[in-house]
């Protein structure tokens, strides 16, 4: 775990605020998973937090998958169980999660969320939630594929963890729009639990049992990778169009030698640096949006070398 030192609270919280800092002065900042560049970015955007906040202290973990609920689930207890002042926390189940931030809650730690957001039962335990909002993020996914392979054909979805929170909005609203504005036939979704070796396996299995796939989408990041390296090794890059999500260094290679069209990235280190200043401000009882969209942009060969781009890429 990385201990990050971050600046004074502004505005103390009085003893009647239903939040306040707490003896050890933590925010706890868990995610997913801590193998992840996307998650990692999320941690630097944190860090950019600290300067502005010096006598706090910031902690950053997650386990070692996105599929290791349990683990986060214990992450998110032991921070309560230790009193720390605030959580940020990525949901990666939105269901086994909300027990954990009602202990939160009912120990008067704020949570902020990022990424994906809890079930409707927990939505009284968390003060803020930030992130893409991915409906729209997985529609602009979709009018990119229509743009490229027309409205008739088979694509294809590599999806990652199924239920989780982004994974709901950002392939339901990709499927949605294509149903609503083509005729395409789509195969899948498939699940790669964000293993990147197992959508680089399903990858190869789908390009195999489909060869007159027109295109091909990969809804995060250990996905969209594991496509594109699966798109390459089967000798079809350039020869299908191929969508993925996040802007890690390989994905943005991938875009550039026309492994990949294009990529949708999220502005993961804004969420680092927003949610972390929301809860501070929770915590000094300055009110804070219930959600706040950090928003998307669309990189393709066009413009991933533009300052725009570059201040998503990661």
């Amino acid at each position: 775990m990385k201990t990050l030192n971050i600046i004074t609270l502004a505005v103390a919280a009085s003893l009647t605020s239903p939040f306040s800092m707490a003896a050890n002065s933590e925010i706890a900042v868990i995610v997913k998973s801590s193998n992840s560049n996307y998650w990692q970015n999320v941690q630097k955007g944190a860090q950019a937090a600290a300067k502005d906040l010096p006598n706090a202290t910031v902690t950053f973990q997650g386990p070692a998958s996105e599929s290791a609920i349990a683990d986060e689930v214990n992450m998110v207890v032991n921070a309560v169980n230790r009193g720390v002042s605030g959580i940020v926390l990525a949901a990666s189940d939105p269901d086994a999660l909300v027990p954990a931030i009602k202990q939160a809650w009912e120990a008067h730690i704020p949570v902020v969320l990022i990424d994906s957001t809890v079930s409707a039962e927990g939505a009284a335990y968390y003060q803020s939630f930030l992130s893409t909002d991915n409906t729209k993020a997985g529609e602009l996914c979709a009018q990119r594929m229509i743009e490229k392979v027309g409205k008739t054909g088979k694509i294809a979805i590599m999806s990652y963890v199924p239920g989780a929170g982004s994974e709901i909005g950002r392939v339901g609203g990709f499927t949605h729009y294509i149903k609503q504005h083509s005729n395409l036939t789509i195969v899948g979704p498939f699940y790669s639990q964000s293993q990147m070796a197992n959508a680089l396996n399903q990858t190869t299995d789908v390009l195999s049992a489909n060869p007159d796939l027109k295109g091909i989408y990969g809804a995060n990041e250990p996905t969209a990778v594991g496509m594109a390296r699966g798109i390459a090794q089967a000798g079809k890059a350039g020869k299908l169009v191929a969508i993925g999500f996040d802007g890690n260094e390989d994905l943005q290679n991938f875009v550039k030698d026309g492994t990949l069209d294009s990529i949708v990235v999220q502005s993961s280190y804004k969420m680092g640096l927003d949610s972390v200043t929301s809860v501070a401000k929770v915590i000094a009882r300055t009110q804070v949006p219930k959600t706040i969209d950090t928003g998307v942009l669309l990189i393709d060969k066009s413009n991933i070398d533009s300052t725009e781009a570059k201040n998503v890429l990661y």
